[in-house]
């Protein structure tokens, strides 16, 4: 069975991240959608919400689940049984970041590999932070990610 891990934060998922999710899902027979638990990150969204909403999701894609993961992303994969580590590369900025951890994991752990995916052009500039920062100030985010993520950013400003 080829199983590929997406790692992320996931605060909250994107359309962006979605994209790369459902394509890879069809590349691998299974995709883990790894959430990365950080206590010294601060997120909008806790641990809980961000699975819960991460799962809500990905529901229609038979072969994708939600696990949790802390510690180094390429040891879970292993423990997974997984081949590849899926990224996605947004812009070059993402790019040198991106290719010292997939050298550094390859160091690791030479069996898996790390594929670089760039989402559908219509999302190459959204990431999570910006869908923060836009729902801060009341904009209209149903266009860069799930109705369940418009509702939870919604409740989180006290508006649902």
């Amino acid at each position: 069975m080829r199983v590929a891990v997406y790692p992320g934060t996931f605060d909250p998922i994107t359309n962006g991240h979605i994209d790369i999710i459902a394509r890879s899902a069809r590349m691998f027979d299974r995709v883990i959608v790894a959430l990365a638990v950080n206590s010294a990150k601060h997120t909008l969204f806790s641990e809980e919400e961000r699975f819960a909403l991460a799962a809500e999701s990905l529901q229609a894609h038979a072969n994708v689940e939600v696990k949790r993961c802390s510690g180094l992303i390429v040891e879970f994969a292993a423990a997974e049984g997984a081949l590849a580590i899926v990224r996605g590369l947004r812009a070059v900025t993402d790019f040198e970041y991106e290719m010292q951890m997939a050298l550094m994991n390859r160091k690791l752990r030479e069996e898996i590999s790390t594929i670089f995916m760039m989402p559908n052009e219509r999302y190459s500039y959204l990431n999570s932070t910006i869908i923060r920062e836009l729902s801060r100030y009341d904009a209209d985010v149903k266009e860069f990610v799930p109705d369940c993520v418009v509702r939870a950013l919604r409740a989180k400003r006290g508006k649902e």
